[in-house]
């Protein structure tokens, strides 16, 4: 099988040997090797002919195999493919001929074309072959070669209908044996230029593919763009009848495809478009004949990988979208169940491709993806390259779309099939673990890897209102995330940890009577303290938004107190990060819900910061504002003079702040564009407005603007 992710530096079976200046002899002729190009040890690649003129022995071009490399995969050798009608009239087409009555100046016609094509031949082409068949300096042949081929083209004699074109073949083939890498290239654009078929196609295809597994060589097929006579072969060849030449033909294109060079030309002559009709094809052939054809598999794992090479592109991207590839690709999967090469490709450029909103809506809306991905889990359960992918899209698919959150979960054994992928990958983790303290190496990044892509699923599904009241009442769901936080810290494992904290957020939000965490609330709380204290700020983040939705309970108020976390949550207001500030202030508000807790704002300079979170994000986040003022709305529910409240400095602040906060010209000013102005205007209006508007009218009704008199002089 060719490698995944880069080529192999070296050709089996090809020994180079430094030839210097030296001479290569070849059916009589004297070539000189100029430049030290390399020749086959072995018996060099031939494409032989039979001494006539009436057709091409269809013999291997490599003397050594007749079956695929190992690196292709074979699985059996392909049908031959009907031979072509010779392009000169044999006797029973003559019959045809005057059967319809070709008109005499027809003929003439033909006659008159046949001269000038005689002439043509005999000026241009005929002094090049026989300067091919003298000429013994190989740079000299190869430029003889680009002569002839422009020769042709211009004479218009490519293609497989020029009579003389077995006369061109049999020169042609007869330089092959030289074995130079230059020269080779030149004679197989010419040899694909004439499309031959049947064997010969798969020999030049070989010659080609072999060429091309050396990065060295690169430069010699961008120069004569070996590309465009490549994907000329898949465009107009016959899929069927010459799969093995396809396998070869898309193998040296998925090397190239390898060199960030080639890629915008690929695109541009329309490979996507090209490979992508190949996987109809063999999509179709499979659901019409109920079975695979030999050697589609290993047709599929190169076509695959070189799509998984160019989606990088926005140009391939939005070609693939354009021919509806997602959907095909799904199909591939599904009947290629089986092949993990294959399904690992796919994954490979599904992973890539959703991490894009536009593609990822795509793949989304192929309502059957999902049962796809279910099973690829099942199946190949232990398989961490393939299963890690497959689970990092699932968590694009769910992550801004809340249909496909639902769709999966519809899906029969979701839920089931991702924790019993989390119970293996936990299993491997704690393997890995004790592997790992006894000095064997272990890869424990890995198996942690697809617990962090598992975790994010988790996660996003949680955010759909059902499918996350679902899990918050799972004990087998809730069990594994707290079994996460027993035995993993932000330390060993960050991105693990917060990931998990973050779904126990999410499942937290649901505030339903068989909500296992509600049940473990407390529990939770303590686990979540450890997190708190750490020196990691994301982690802190999601540990106070689940304090946040845990904190609506009186007992975790009172938790939260007995803890002096209340402390640490005045202290965040200080933190000057949107977020935190937003989340810290959640937990503030919580508390003074009780008014046993009021006083707790008195504490560390909490109405100060309060009113500082105010000032610098009210502006911009009308939402933490309005948290902000309820908070101090819930402080002064008894309040009798606002100052002894506030304090002089907090309440002069704020009635100075909330009337300019409430003007919608000055709240409104901002530089943002028509949505986001839309955004803050809904929030300004809805969430802010009216609990600002109750906390002025409270300050200003219970402040006095009189200064009391100084104390007279006696």
């Amino acid at each position: 099988m060719l490698p995944p992710t880069e080529r192999k530096k070296t050709v089996e079976s090809i020994e180079r040997v430094m030839m210097g200046t030296s001479m290569v002899k070849i059916n009589g002729t004297h070539l000189t090797e100029s430049n030290a190009i390399g020749c086959l040890k072995s018996h060099p690649p031939q494409l032989t002919y039979d001494g006539g003129f009436s057709e091409i022995k269809e013999q291997e071009m490599f003397k050594e195999a007749t079956s695929l490399p190992s690196y292709l995969r074979s699985r059996g050798d392909q049908g031959k493919r009907n031979s072509r009608a010779s392009s000169c009239p044999n006797s029973s087409d003559l019959s045809r001929l005057e059967t319809k009555a070709v008109s005499k100046d027809n003929l003439q016609d033909e006659n008159t074309e046949t001269e000038v094509d005689d002439i043509f031949w005999n000026t241009k082409i005929v002094p090049i072959l026989h300067e091919l068949e003298k000429e013994e300096n190989i740079e000299m042949v190869c430029a003889a070669c680009t002569q002839l081929h422009h020769a042709l083209e211009e004479g218009n004699m490519l293609g497989n209908k020029f009579k003389r074109r077995n006369i061109l073949l049999k020169t042609l083939y007869k330089l092959v044996d030289v074995g130079s890498d230059p020269l080779s290239l030149k004679l197989a654009k010419i040899i694909l230029a004439l499309k031959v078929s049947r064997k010969n196609l798969l020999n030049v295809c070989k010659l080609i593919f072999k060429i091309s597994r050396s990065e060295k060589n690169d430069s010699l097929i961008q120069n004569d763009s070996i590309l465009e006579s490549l994907l000329e072969v898949l465009r107009s060849e016959d899929l069927q009848t010459n799969t093995e030449a396809f396998l070869y033909c898309t193998g040296a294109i998925k090397f190239l495809s390898g060199n960030p060079r080639f890629l915008n030309e690929m695109i541009s002559k329309d490979a996507v478009e090209i490979l992508m009709n190949l996987i109809k094809q063999i999509n179709e052939n499979t659901k019409k004949c109920g079975t695979c054809f030999p050697n589609s598999g290993h047709l599929l794992v190169q076509v695959t990988a070189t799509l998984r090479n160019l989606v990088d592109s926005p140009l391939a991207r939005r070609k693939l979208l354009s021919v509806s590839a997602l959907p095909q690709l799904c199909i591939v999967m599904g009947q290629y169940l089986d092949d993990a090469d294959v399904c690992t490709n796919i994954a490979r450029m599904f992973s890539k491709l959703t991490s894009y909103h536009d593609c990822c809506v795509a793949l989304a809306s192929y309502s059957r993806c999902y049962a796809l991905f279910l099973n690829l889990i099942n199946k190949y359960q232990k398989k961490q390259d393939l299963v890690v992918r497959i689970v990092f899209i699932l968590g694009n698919l769910t992550a801004k779309n809340n249909q496909a959150r639902e769709q999966f979960f519809k899906e029969k054994g979701s839920i089931p099939t991702l924790l019993a992928l989390f119970r293996t990958f936990y299993k491997l983790d704690l393997h890995s673990e004790r592997r790992q303290g006894e000095g064997r190496e272990q890869p424990k990044a890995q198996v942690e890897d697809v617990l962090i892509k598992l975790t994010r699923v988790l996660a996003n599904l949680a955010i759909h209102p059902g499918v996350g009241q679902a899990m918050a009442a799972s004990p087998h769901v809730v069990g594994l995330l707290l079994t996460m936080l027993e035995h993993k810290s932000v330390d060993d494992c960050e991105e693990l940890v917060i990931n998990t904290t973050a779904t126990i957020n999410n499942l937290s939000y649901y505030q339903v009577k068989n909500s296992i965490i509600q049940d473990k609330r407390l529990y939770i709380a303590e686990l979540l303290l450890k997190l708190l204290v750490s020196n990691n700020m994301d982690g802190i983040l999601e540990a106070v938004r689940v304090f946040g939705n845990l904190s609506q309970d009186r007992d975790i108020c009172d938790f939260i107190v007995q803890k002096n976390i209340h402390k640490f949550m005045i202290a965040l207001l200080d933190a000057k990060h949107q977020d935190i500030c937003f989340s810290a202030c959640g937990v503030l508000l919580n508390l003074t819900v009780d008014q046993d807790k009021h006083v707790i704002l008195k504490e560390e300079g909490g109405i100060k910061k309060l009113v500082d979170c105010l000032k610098d994000f009210g502006p911009t986040d009308w939402q933490l504002a309005c948290l902000v003022c309820k908070t101090l709305w819930n402080f002064s529910e008894n309040i009798t003079n606002a100052s002894s409240c506030f304090g002089d400095e907090d309440t002069n602040t704020l009635l100075v702040l909330l009337p300019s906060f409430l003007d919608e010209e000055l709240a409104l000013d901002g530089t943002f564009d028509q949505d986001l102005k839309n955004y803050h205007k809904l929030h300004w209006e809805t969430e802010f407005k009216p609990v600002a508007q109750q906390l002025l009218n409270r300050i200003q009704s219970r402040h006095t603007f009189l200064e009391p008199l100084p104390i007279p002089a006696f």
